[in-house]
């Protein structure tokens, strides 16, 4: 049953209505995202986890494994309730060494399509971002290729929604003159601030923008005046992280992802933070 208990309360995706607390399922698979979970009980059991805590936005993708963080999700959630909405990203590899090479072009990301929907036990993939760049970030260059790819899949009645991930502000432009978006997906928190811009342009236009590494990355956000705030409000310096997001903007969206359902519950609890506006002036001076 569709919550709004979550902190944030929900956002509409296009028709889509979604939690803006979501859960990111990359931290199910194993070292590196690299095989299987060394927990897999533990994995299916922070998914159920989700859903029954009401959150009805998952993110994946099969590259994720690849494929297991989807084949998890299949086995854990499957069939799916009505109000959960799994959104996956196309357009990178993996290769032997723990690579993401990319693989965006139209074959490519055709078979992706069709890979993430045999291995989520769909017919129909709700949203699909077009992953861009590398892993150090968004690279200039066109998309027009890979993203009408993806719109004609739209249009074959295999893809919902279309999204953008990694993208500079250009590629996002260029997205919409080809088919209509209702995500951004860029890494983005307190101290990585390149987006702001870029996501109050798109909260005026109504499409959501989803950060990922939302806390840092692998590694915990390191600030002393983050340490700051959060030992005044005698919270973590990561739940006041989440916090800020949800206050950031109405269109910002939440995936962080973790293989504790334990875990998964401190981020819910940390997000709901209440923060005052002096606790955002100060938090606003990290990443300025």
């Amino acid at each position: 049953m569709l919550t709004t208990s979550l902190p944030g309360g929900t956002w509409t995706l296009g028709g889509l209505t979604v939690t803006r607390f979501g859960y990111g399922a990359m931290q199910l698979a194993g070292p590196g995202v690299m095989g299987p979970p060394a927990d897999r009980d533990g994995a299916l059991a922070v998914l159920r986890t989700a859903v029954e805590l009401g959150i009805t936005h998952i993110d994946t993708s099969a590259a994720y494994g690849p494929t297991v963080t989807n084949q998890l999700i299949r086995e854990a959630l499957h069939p799916y309730p009505d109000s959960l909405h799994i959104v996956t990203k196309v357009g990178a590899n993996r290769d032997p060494q723990g690579g993401w090479p990319p693989a965006r072009d139209p074959q490519s990301l055709r078979r992706s399509v069709h890979e993430n929907l045999e291995t989520l036990g769909l017919d129909v993939l709700d949203l699909v971002n077009l992953r861009l760049g590398d892993a150090a970030g968004p690279l200039p260059g066109s998309l027009a290729e890979a993203f009408e790819t993806l719109a004609d899949l739209q249009r074959q009645g295999l893809i919902r929604h279309l999204g953008v991930s990694n993208a500079t502000p250009e590629q996002v432009a260029e997205a919409q003159a080809i088919a209509p978006i209702v995500c951004v997906q860029n890494m983005y928190n307190l101290a990585h601030r390149r987006d702001d811009e870029l996501i109050d342009a798109l909260a005026g236009q109504g499409v959501a923008y989803v950060p990922f590494f939302p806390l840092g990355g692998f590694s915990p956000l390191q600030s002393s005046v983050l340490s700051t705030v959060a030992a005044r409000l005698e919270a973590a310096p990561m739940s006041v992280a989440l916090a800020w997001l949800l206050r950031r903007s109405p269109n910002i969206l939440l995936i962080p992802g973790t293989s504790s359902a334990a875990h998964l519950r401190e981020n819910i609890a940390g997000a709901a933070l209440s923060l005052s506006n002096d606790d955002l002036a100060e938090l606003d001076t990290i990443g300025r």
